[in-house]
């Protein structure tokens, strides 16, 4: 089963957050064996100084001074850190169309998605962090998603709230380590690693979720395999 490959580019689908209510249940849950899967995306905007328009998938290189990244969070009752939105994948959609979903029900935005991974996680619940059977756990995708529109109102408002972050606040915000890898990918593809470096190695370990955090067990050309 692959998320990647085809066109580089495939604009969100079209939903009007007043219309379409956040999809609860697991009725049409895909699953791969025991594991569930899962798709998200790393919201960003490059804010060009200069104020030039150009294609919307070009910002795919902005290694330049003209530009500067931030990425979209959103956050959950009761916590400080941060995630980016991310949830069930389900059997009436593709990955895709999955990510851009969950991006317009948890974050109110809608954008580009890049059908290149950003890498492939398989993510443990804390009922299931001691066991050797992949039951409770989820495999994820994650995207790059730029940021096209911002809705007024979007379905899951009174639970998340949106933020706009630089990649360096981003890195001490994640909530999981895999997020800062996503993170890390995205800016990798964009050309501005540089920048964030010192910041994302001094990431403090108390920031992390022991419940999500992995360790690695492979990477391929269009992104990492990793097991929390």
């Amino acid at each position: 089963m692959s998320a990647g490959g085809g066109v580089a580019c495939q604009r969100a689908v079209d939903m009007s957050s007043d219309a379409v209510a956040a999809r609860k249940g697991r009725l049409k849950q895909r699953y791969d064996n025991e594991f569930r899967l899962v798709a998200g995306c790393v919201p960003y905007r490059v804010n060009k100084k200069d104020d030039e328009v150009g294609n919307p998938c070009s910002s795919l290189g902005v290694g330049d001074d003209t530009a500067e990244v931030e990425v979209l969070m959103i956050s959950t009752p009761n916590r400080t850190d941060m995630v980016f939105p991310k949830g069930g994948w389900e059997d009436d959609e593709d990955v895709y169309q999955a990510a851009s979903r969950e991006a317009m029900e948890e974050a109110g935005v809608k954008g580009i998605i890049n059908r290149a991974a950003l890498g492939h996680w398989v993510f443990k619940s804390k009922s299931s962090q001691n066991s050797t059977s992949p039951r409770g756990a989820c495999k994820g995708y994650i995207f790059a998603m730029e940021v096209t529109e911002e809705l007024e109102t979007w379905p899951e408002q009174d639970t998340h709230n949106r933020r706009w972050v630089s990649p360096a606040e981003a890195y001490q915000l994640c909530r999981y380590d895999w997020m800062r890898e996503a993170l890390t990918a995205l800016l990798d593809r964009l050309s501005v690693l540089e920048p964030v470096a010192a910041v994302a190695a001094a990431a403090t370990p108390e920031l992390s979720d022991q419940a999500g955090m992995y360790m690695m067990l492979q990477t391929s050309s269009d992104g990492a395999v990793a097991l929390c």
